[in-house]
C-alpha cells in the first residue's frame, strides 16, 4: 500500500479533474480532506521537479516535518534513560532484500498531515479516506473480483519482511548514499532507492514479454522519468553537496544511452500524457489508435522507435538505474 498509495492518488486526481472539466456541475464524489490527501500525494511522485518546492523545499520537508515528526512519535518513550539509545524511529521495508519504502517515506507519499498521521488513533481516518478511494474507483467500474492476473497478484507474501526492520534515522541517513554530511539528501536519495527498487523487482512481475499493459508501463516510466531528472537536478544545482563518488554514480546512472532516451526534451511530451492524460498538442489525432499499444503513442514521440523497442529501452534502464542506485546506496 505504502508503494502504491502515490500511483492510486495520481490515478484519482487527474481522472477527476478531467470530469470536472466535462460537468462543471458534476457532484462532489471525494470530501475535501480526501482531495486535499489525494493532490500532495499524487504531488509527491514529482520530487526534485516539484515546482512548488524544488530541491531545497523537498529536503526541508523531511528535515522540518517527517523526520520530526517521526522522532517525537517514536523517541524519548522508555522511562529508563539509558535504553533511549536503543529507540528506533525509521521503519524500513523490503522485498526480496530490497528496501521498497521506510516510513519516511511512505509519509511523503501518502500525503497525510506527518503529526496527524503518526499520533495515537489515527487507523480510523486513514481508513475512512482510502474508503473514499475505493467509492471512487468503484464509480469508474473499477473491480477487485475480476481475476485479473495483475503484477500484485504475482507477489510472494514470504518474499516481504518477515520481521521489524526498525532503525535510528540519525544513524542509518550518516551512513547511506552521499554520507554523514548530508542527511538531508539521504532522506530523498532513500525515497529514490525504494521507488525505483518497486518498480523493478514488483512492477511488471508476471507479465508477458510479447505485451505492454497500459498501466505497467505507465508506473514504470513515470518513475524512472522523475527519478532521473531528479537525479540530473542534483548533479546540476548542487554540485559543491555531492562527494566525488556520488557525482560519479550519478552520471554512471544518467550517462547511459537508455537514460539519455529518457532524459531528452522529446520525452517531456509522453511524459505530461501519461501523467495528465493530455495529447500535446502537436499530435496528429488521426495517428492516435487505441487497439496499439500505447495508443501508438510511441513513433509519433519517438520516431525511431515502435512500442516494444521503446519499453525495452525503459526495462533496460529500469534495471540500470535501480542497480547503480543500490551500490550508491550501500558503497
Amino acid at each position: 500500500m505504502f508503494c502504491l498509495a502515490p500511483y492510486l492518488s495520481l490515478f484519482v486526481h487527474e481522472s477527476y479533474s478531467k470530469l470536472k472539466r466535462i460537468d462543471p456541475a458534476l457532484p462532489a464524489l471525494l470530501s475535501a480532506d480526501a482531495e486535499a490527501i489525494v493532490a500532495r500525494s499524487r504531488h509527491s511522485l514529482k520530487l526534485f521537479e516539484d515546482n512548488r518546492r524544488g530541491i531545497e523545499g523537498q529536503l526541508a520537508y523531511f528535515r522540518d516535518e517527517i523526520s520530526p515528526a517521526h522522532a517525537d512519535r517514536f523517541l524519548n518513550n522508555t522511562w529508563l534513560k539509558a535504553a533511549r539509545s536503543l529507540e528506533t524511529d525509521l521503519g524500513l521495508y523490503s522485498y526480496d532484500g530490497r528496501i521498497i519504502s521506510t516510513t519516511h517515506a511512505a509519509t511523503f507519499h501518502l500525503g497525510f498531515d506527518p503529526v496527524a498521521l503518526l499520533e495515537e488513533g489515527s487507523g480510523p481516518n486513514l481508513q475512512s479516506v482510502y474508503e473514499e478511494y475505493g467509492r471512487y474507483f468503484r464509480g469508474l467500474g473499477a473491480r477487485t473480483d475480476s481475476g485479473a492476473k495483475t503484477f500484485v497478484s504475482h507477489l510472494d507474501p514470504m518474499r516481504f519482511d518477515q520481521r521489524d526492520n526498525d532503525v535510528r534515522s540519525t544513524k542509518y541517513y550518516g551512513r547511506v548514499f552521499n554520507g554523514k554530511g548530508t542527511p538531508d539528501i539521504n532522506r530523498l536519495l532513500m525515497v529514490f532507492r525504494g521507488l525505483m527498487n518497486f518498480v523493478d523487482s514488483m512492477v511488471g512481475l508476471g507479465a508477458d514479454a510479447n505485451e505492454v499493459e497500459y498501466t505497467v508501463f505507465k508506473i514504470r516510466f513515470l518513475t524512472l522519468y522523475q527519478v532521473l531528472g531528479s537525479l540530473q537536478m542534483l548533479h546540476d544545482e548542487r554540485p559543491g553537496d555531492l562527494t566525488t563518488q556520488s557525482t560519479r554514480l550519478i552520471e554512471k546512472v544518467t550517462g547511459t544511452w537508455s537514460a539519455s532516451l529518457i532524459l531528452d526534451r522529446s520525452a517531456k511530451p509522453l511524459r505530461n500524457t501519461l501523467m495528465h492524460y493530455n495529447l500535446d498538442s502537436r499530435v496528429d489525432l488521426a495517428r492516435v489508435d487505441a487497439t496499439q499499444p500505447l495508443f501508438g503513442l510511441v513513433p509519433i514521440y519517438f520516431p525511431s522507435h515502435d512500442a516494444a523497442s521503446f519499453v525495452e529501452a525503459v526495462d533496460s534502464c529500469i534495471e540500470d538505474t535501480a542497480s547503480v542506485i543500490e551500490e550508491w546506496a550501500t558503497a
